[in-house]
Formats: C-alpha cells, structure tokens, sequence
C-alpha cells in the first residue's frame, strides 16, 4: 500500500468518507445512492492511486474483500433476517396485547425501553430494537416519536454493552481472550444511561402520542408465530455461544449467526408464511449499511490514539459514523484499554446517529422518518447526554484500570 495522499495533513480517504457521511446527512431522502457514490469515489480513488492494505489494484481490493466478507455476509442476514422475525412477532397479536402489561402513562414507556434493554443483554441488538420498535408501533397507535424511536436503539446498544453475547464488539473481546467479567462492569455505564435518557424520551412519546390504555377486544394471539420467533432467537443466541466456545475458527469462514436465523425461518416458512413484503425496503436499507462499512473499512487507520479513559471517551463519538467494528479489533490489537470502557462507547456511542448502529439502521427501515441525522440528533439529545454521563459515573466509581494487550 502507498502512503495516503493527504490534504491540509488530512488523508484523502477520509475526506472521501467525511463527504459521504455529509452527504447522508444532508440527503436523507437519498442515502442509499449518497452511500454507494462514497463507496464507488473511494474505491476508485484507492485503485487508481494508493492501492489498499493488502495491495494495490484489483487484485488488492480483492485481498481486502476476502478479509470482510463474513462481517458483510452477517449483517446482510441478520438485517434481513430479523426484519422478518419483527413481523411474525407483529402478527402474532402479542403487540396488541401489551397495553394490559405496560403501565398507562409515560412509565409504560420506561418499561418498554427496559425490556429492550434485557432483551439486549442476551439476544442480538438488532432483534431487540426491532422487536421494541414492533410493541412501540402498537401502544402508541402508530405514532412513534424520533427521539423514542432513538431511545429504543439506546436501549437495545445499551443492553448488549456489558455482555460477551449481546454484541459483535464484546464477542470479539471474548474471543481474543478478554475476561466476560472484564466486559460486564460497562453496565455501570450503560444503566446510568439509561436512566438519563429513558425518563425524558418517555415523557417526549406520552406527549406526541400516549400509551393505549387498554388491548383491542377479540384479539386471537398465534401461538406458531410465537414459536417461531422464539426459535429464531434461541437459534441465534445457541449459535453464537456455540461457535465461540467450541469452533471460533468457523466464525472466519463462514457467517454462522446470520446462517443459523435463516435455516429457522425457512424451516418454519410452510408453518407461517414469512411476509416476503417487507424484503424490497429492507434490502434498501441493509445496502446502505453495508455500503458505509465497507468504506470504513477502507479507511487508513492502522492504530487509534494512546490508550487511556480519554481516547476511549472518544472512540464513543466516533463509533457514531465509523463503524465499530474495526474499531474494537484495532483497539484489541493495540492493548492497554480498560475493556468495560470501550466496550460502553463503541456499543452505546453508535446510538447517537441513526446509522451508527446495525440496530438503528433496521429500526429506520421499520420508520423511514427516522432517516435524518438533523431530526435525530434534535429529537434524540438525551441519548448522547446519556453516554457522557454514564461513562463518567463509571470513570468515578471504578476508576481506569488498563489491561495488557490480548
């Protein structure tokens, strides 16, 4: 790989990517074509004048590829995937049902987003949003406001912060041989955070459109749309602690989680039809995701800055448009981070932005609304109040304690 050429001391990658994310933000209407236009202007750029990490031309981007491929291949399926899992639970009638279990105020908003956020701790991030953003859907008749819809990917990113299986960047501490327990005090964080933003979200839903007081009459729940979630998600859930702890060598080969949810809903498909409808937007959105990480992934970032309390406090807001998962790999290979932290900002931090996160990208696919960075940001203030105050409650109960490298 050549040296990057830079610009004011800037590499033009990341002017390319800075523009991209602009353009994302600007053109919410337009995202997927601003996305791969960034994907394309990078690419070029890199072909025709740097070449990439693992060399130059075709022939480089190819060696790239072949590194990234089983990130891309399971977020693709996890996305898609799970869109589907959020429509059998949908109609299954359980939603419908769930303004007899919530309380009927603003608190009824709070429990919601605390059982997401438990949901989380256990389960992917993403089947966790989507599923809140299905009960949303239903106790608020339909009319879900931008910062709640904010605060449900906050919940779900903050429930898998401190758990070794509630994440892709805390599995990936696991694997390189980071102590769960060393992951586990990011709770500390992440409910502090939860307490900061989930009162006012709550409050800001109530007003825009309360909580339904009662369950439709006559409803009929289907107990084998039920099933059918639950196996998705204990496929899921087996799937990844299975083949973390007995086969990690089969995560770099083929993309088992995204697999494992599949061969459940097409095993289940003569059971309960899936509604394939929901597929075209879907894919739109999935694209869009995967577009942006794969620029990230081009990025010339060969290490992060010194470790400390403070670079991870960063790495949060940056975790916001980058994609984190590099992120954590380039942490782990770097050493000397107390994992609980970074494990908070990289798992909470994406929350800020609506396509910082897998989760917040498959909830915007259920409220296309939410695909606007200005609307987010506004309506959603209390999450990034939340991931200050969370990390520096931690900072003064726990104190920073580096751990060497793994």
């Amino acid at each position: 790989m050549i040296d990057p050429i830079l610009v004011f001391g800037i590499p033009v990658d990341f002017i390319l990517f800075a523009l991209t994310l602009l353009g994302v933000a600007l053109f919410h209407h337009k995202t997927l074509q601003v996305a791969l236009t960034g994907l394309a202007a990078i690419i070029v750029y890199k072909l025709v004048f740097t070449g990439f990490k693992d060399g130059v031309g075709l022939a480089g981007l190819g060696h790239h590829m072949a590194h990234e491929w089983i990130t891309l291949a399971n977020l693709f399926l996890l996305l898609m995937g799970f869109a589907l899992l959020s429509r059998h639970f949908e109609e299954s009638r359980i939603p419908d049902e769930m303004p007899a279990l919530l309380p009927d105020d603003w608190k009824g908003g709070v429990v919601l987003l605390v059982l997401v956020f438990v949901l989380s701790s256990f389960l992917d991030n993403i089947a966790a949003a989507l599923i809140g953003g299905t009960v949303a859907r239903h106790v608020f008749r339909g009319k879900v406001h931008i910062g709640y819809l904010a605060a449900i990917v906050a919940a779900s990113n903050a429930g898998g912060a401190g758990s070794v299986v509630g994440d892709t960047t805390t599995t990936m501490m696991w694997i390189a041989g980071v102590s769960p327990l060393a992951v586990v005090e990011a709770y500390i964080a992440a409910i502090v955070a939860m307490l900061v933003f989930a009162v006012p979200a709550s409050i800001q839903q109530q007003r825009y459109s309360p909580i339904q007081k009662d369950p439709a009459k006559g409803l009929k729940v289907d107990p084998a749309r039920i099933v059918i979630v639950a196996a998705i998600l204990v496929a899921a859930l087996v799937a990844n602690i299975t083949a973390n702890v007995k086969f990690p060598a089969l995560l770099e080969i083929i993309p088992v989680l995204g697999l494992a949810v599949w061969a459940v809903i097409l095993l289940t498909a003569p059971w309960r039809a899936p509604d394939w409808k929901v597929m075209p937007e879907t894919f739109k959105g999935t694209v869009f995701l995967l577009a942006l990480v794969t620029a990230a992934s081009l990025m010339p970032v060969d290490r992060l800055p010194a470790a400390s309390w403070s670079s991870a406090f960063g790495l949060g807001f940056v975790s916001a448009v980058f994609d984190n998962i590099p992120l954590t790999a380039l942490a782990l290979k770097q050493g000397g981070y107390d994992w609980g932290y970074l494990a908070y900002a990289v798992g909470f931090g994406g929350s800020m932005i609506w396509f910082g996160s897998s989760a917040g990208v498959a909830l915007s696919n259920m409220y296309p609304e939410a695909k606007s960075v200005g609307r987010w940001l506004n309506h959603g203030w209390p999450v990034a109040a939340a991931y200050v105050v969370g990390f520096f409650v931690m900072l003064a109960v726990l104190g920073w304690h580096p751990d060497k490298p793994h």
